[in-house]
């Protein structure tokens, strides 16, 4: 069973018809690289499942069980996480704070409860030895590289135990070895049993890590076919419109 799957969802602002009649399935430990030039409905499709946007037409089911999403919290709720492309991350706090930001750990309760650093910086730790990152949690984020950035992104999806990670750009404007660090932060929540949407411009990322392309044009699903069935080539004319349908 998929463990999230999309039937004919719709989005219409107005006049505007910014997704229609997709339907897809994401499973678990599997990388999906969703491709599309800008204005193909990729970012409205992600927020109707990051919970952003409610569908105008269609349904959501996960688990086989129907999910109706009115925010955020709720998709969060069912283990949805995403990854903005600016990362949202508070620069003057370390990586661990950033991690737990909204959900610090306290000492005590009440009016008395103090914020518990120790128990926090060990489970940020733990969780970036997971992801096999060289962040400390005692780190601060503005002394990072964009790769350690990405990183304590990713370590906030997995302290709320994550079953479906949506990344919003996650190689953009980084370094080569960054880049290639943050591919394998994209495999270990693969290898762990996480579905992850990676949204992306850049060929060779998707096709280094993802396991199924999803090709979008104008609102509408053109391709959705394995890595190995595809091509660069092929993802190029479906996305330029010179290839009409995979």
């Amino acid at each position: 069973m998929a463990l999230l799957e999309l039937s004919n969802i719709s989005k219409h602002f107005g006049a505007i018809h910014a997704v229609n009649d997709v339907s897809l399935s994401l499973q678990a430990g599997e990388v999906t690289g969703l491709m599309g030039d800008n204005g193909a409905g990729k970012s409205t499709l992600v927020k109707m499942i990051a919970g952003n946007f409610r569908p105008s037409h269609g349904t959501m089911r996960m688990a086989g069980a129907e999910l109706i999403l009115h925010r955020p919290v709720d998709a969060r709720r069912h283990g949805i996480e995403i990854v903005h492309q600016d990362l949202a991350l508070c620069d003057n706090l370390t990586a661990a704070a950033n991690v737990f930001l909204g959900r610090e750990l306290r000492i005590g309760f009440g009016p008395f409860g103090i914020l518990d650093y120790a128990a926090m910086y060990k489970r940020a730790g733990q969780i970036f030895a997971e992801l096999k990152s060289e962040t400390r949690p005692r780190d601060l984020v503005k002394q990072m590289s964009g790769g350690q950035r990405q990183a304590v992104a990713i370590a906030r999806t997995m302290l709320s135990q994550a079953r479906i990670v949506l990344m919003d750009e996650p190689t953009a404007a980084i370094s080569v070895r960054q880049v290639a660090e943050v591919l394998n932060l994209i495999r270990h929540l693969r290898d762990q049993g996480l579905a992850v949407i990676l949204i992306s411009h850049r060929m060779p990322d998707v096709f280094s890590v993802a396991d199924r392309v999803i090709v979008m044009r104008r609102g509408r699903k053109v391709a959705d076919k394995r890595i190995a069935e595809s091509s660069p080539e092929e993802v190029t004319g479906l996305i330029t419109g010179a290839i009409e349908q995979a």
